[in-house]
């Protein structure tokens, strides 16, 4: 057997696991893509439709939405730039082409599946910026790049969070980006500042004319890399602070190694930084300008009128960013929307986004900071490093943002790519390839031995990252408040089959707000005109949807019975016809019909209309020792929807808790609670 057939082996099996593992990546690719057709109905929340789809939604198709505080004229903290390119264009280009699909083929492009899938795949098409950033990180690097790619493509952040309309997914992606542009500069600075300072010591060393002049036309010759990519980076670092001025962390330590490079070395000097920092700061005024007025004529502080007869002053401009961060530090505006302790991005949101990889992360930052703190520099990254930046781009805004009291797991999306970049690897190898303790101890012997070496570690560490991200996909996507998307789809149809004259009220009580753009009611805040006479005229409205949250039910009784009054009586004075309904996880009916059950001298009565499978409220999950669901009527004059889980069972049943009938019923119970019920609220009836 020659030399050359085990390398010839070694080659052969190295290619087929590239392949596989490249085609695993390419069906988890499929899956993302895949998983927008499902559709997904889980609604992480509200933001992903408040601060994009409804808004956009309402000025393109005329709809009636919600229209949240942030886009108020009169002090807005949410730019429309972003938006109105990456969601209004697209809108008005389905709203053209869906005149004729409907005339042709009789395909409607505006109803509430469309309106879900349609801004979702605009998203998922932008999520693989992600991809090619990371692949092309690597191959700039000499990095794995397979294994990197099948982590990314396996975390439920790019299956779930990267697909969905939140602003904090486009940062993410331009902060991919910036990341991949600006590790580009650093090893194309390295590669030239190398190969100028070797043309100069052979300049310095030539002993004649000829030879020095063939060195220096070569110096001369090297492409230049001082403010390579300049305008190109001030134009993203301005859009990304316009979609969530929050990228002003995450892109400062890319822009300070950009600054950075070639720093220490004979050919770069302070000057050359200064250099760039000014060229880059007037490199971002373009694009800063544009995006000004963009935003300013959107909230009507210019109009064409206005630039007509040159009536512009400084307070005709608006600069969302500046707004936002006014609001945003000042602690009372902010813990309005709930007050986290600081430790909590680095304790529990990264462990949530990213499970072992983020643990893995964190540990290797506390052990990277137990080295400076012992004088260990020789075996830290150097600042200008690889290393040295990916750590800059993890933790620099992590510990920023840790400052403000409120903080969600989302806010640290754009930290994926170099978390992954930095330690996927050690999924595959476990904690430590090495003894990581300057002395030995037993316990630190049988930690390292049990736990953290390559022999024990690297074989739970995979299994752990698949089946948690799998989990938490179908929480996340199809789980966690999933009726909601159902409620707005099911009243859509209603819509389309009640009578125009019919006003529909729905309460909701323990869920997320639900979006109206799924309802595709016109807006009656928009003035028509009658073309016969020109009268003016605004339509009457439809639906009235009343958001109590976690209100007490005792409560939530008294309100609906105020609205079922009002409406009472707009029917006896005008004659006008209403439905009134009440939304409420699957788990609360219990505690409902008892509220109801208390209550029934004032003549209130609640009908199970539909249920909607599956949903899962945190404000209301559901109890293990809950009631058995055992019809579906919940009128009380007649047989209720639960009863106690023991009914029905003799005394051997009842005296045996683990019996099989028992069992089953109560499983049946927990099942059912994973459910969002909508109630029909009548009068009711007297009983002679």
């Amino acid at each position: 057997m020659s030399s050359e057939e085990p390398k010839r082996t070694m080659d052969s099996k190295s290619i087929k696991s590239k392949a596989a593992s490249l085609g695993s990546y390419y069906i988890l690719c499929f899956l993302r893509v895949a998983m927008v057709f499902v559709p997904q109905v889980g609604y992480i929340h509200p933001d992903e439709f408040f601060q994009s789809v409804e808004v956009v939604a309402g000025d393109e198709y005329g709809l009636e939405v919600t229209r949240t505080w942030e886009f108020n004229s009169t002090f807005p903290i949410r730019s429309m730039a972003i938006p109105y390119f990456g969601l209004k264009l697209p809108f008005a280009f389905l709203r053209f082409w869906s005149m004729y699909t409907k005339y042709y083929f009789g395909l409607n492009l505006r109803g509430s599946y469309v309106m879900l899938v349609f801004p979702r795949l605009l998203m998922v098409m932008l999520s693989f910026v992600n991809d090619w950033s990371l692949r092309k990180i690597c191959e700039a690097y000499g990095l794995q790049a397979q294994f990197r790619l099948m982590t990314l493509a396996s975390s439920y952040v790019m299956l779930v969070y990267s697909t969905r309309t939140f602003t904090n997914c486009i940062e993410m992606a331009l902060c991919s980006l910036l990341l991949y542009i600006v590790s580009d500069c650093m090893i194309h600075s390295n590669t030239v500042i190398y190969q100028k300072e070797f043309l100069e010591e052979k300049y310095q060393k030539a002993k004649n004319t000829v030879e020095k002049v063939k060195l220096f036309k070569l110096k001369m010759s090297l492409p230049s890399h001082s403010l390579n990519k300049c305008v190109l980076m001030a134009t993203l670092c301005v859009a990304g602070v316009f979609n969530r001025p929050t990228f002003f962390l995450f892109g400062l330590p890319l822009v300070f190694h950009w600054l950075l490079r070639g720093m220490g070395t004979r050919t770069v000097s302070f000057a050359d930084f200064n250099i760039r920092i000014i060229t880059f700061v007037l490199a971002s005024i373009p694009a800063l300008v544009f995006l000004i007025l963009v935003d300013s004529f959107y909230y009507g502080y210019i109009t064409p009128a206005e630039v007509e007869r040159l009536d512009i002053s400084i307070n005709s401009f608006v600069v969302t960013p500046l707004n936002f961060i006014r609001y945003n530090i000042n602690p009372e505006n902010t813990q309005q929307h709930g007050v986290h302790p600081y430790y909590l991005h680095l304790m529990v949101n990264i462990p949530i986004l990213y499970n072992v990889l983020g643990v893995i992360a964190v540990f290797s930052f506390i052990a990277m900071l137990q080295r400076l703190a012992s004088n260990e520099y020789t075996s830290l990254p150097r600042a200008q490093s690889f290393v040295g930046l990916m750590l800059c781009a993890i933790f620099f805004p992590i510990i920023m943002l840790s400052f403000f009291n409120h903080q969600e797991p989302r806010f640290l999306l754009p930290i994926t790519l170099p978390l992954i970049l930095l330690h996927a690897p050690k999924l595959k190898v476990g904690f430590c390839q090495s003894y990581p303790f300057r002395t030995r101890s037993f316990f630190k012997d049988l930690l390292y031995n049990h736990f953290l070496c390559t022999r024990a570690s690297s074989r739970y560490l995979l299994r752990v990252w698949y089946s948690t991200n799998i989990a938490l996909t179908l929480f996340y996507g199809f789980v966690h408040q999933g009726g909601v998307y159902q409620l707005a789809e099911h009243f859509s149809r209603q819509f389309e089959i009640r009578s125009a004259t019919t006003h529909i009220h729905l309460a909701t009580s323990h869920i997320y707000s639900m979006p109206q753009c799924f309802l595709n009611l016109p807006s009656s805040n928009t003035l028509l005109v009658n073309p016969e006479n020109g009268q003016k005229y605004r339509r009457g409205k439809r639906f009235f949807l009343y958001e109590y949250g976690s209100t007490d039910l005792n409560e939530l009784y008294s309100r609906l019975k105020t609205i079922l009054d009002a409406c009472e009586m707009k029917q006896y004075s005008s004659n006008q016809r209403y439905l009134l309904y009440l939304a409420i996880p699957s788990s609360l009916s219990e505690d409902l019909n008892e509220v109801f059950h208390n209550r029934s001298a004032v003549l209130l009565k609640h009908t199970q209309s539909k249920v909607f499978y599956p949903h899962l409220s945190i404000e209301a999950p559901p109890k293990l020792l809950g009631q058995h669901p055992c019809g579906i009527n919940t009128d009380l004059d007649e047989i209720g929807d639960t009863c106690p889980i023991y009914a029905y069972e003799d005394d051997e049943q009842q005296r045996n808790p683990f019996s099989t009938a028992r069992i089953l019923k109560q499983f049946s119970s927990l099942v059912h609670q994973f459910g969002l019920i909508v109630y029909r609220i009548e009068v009711r009836k007297r009983i002679k």
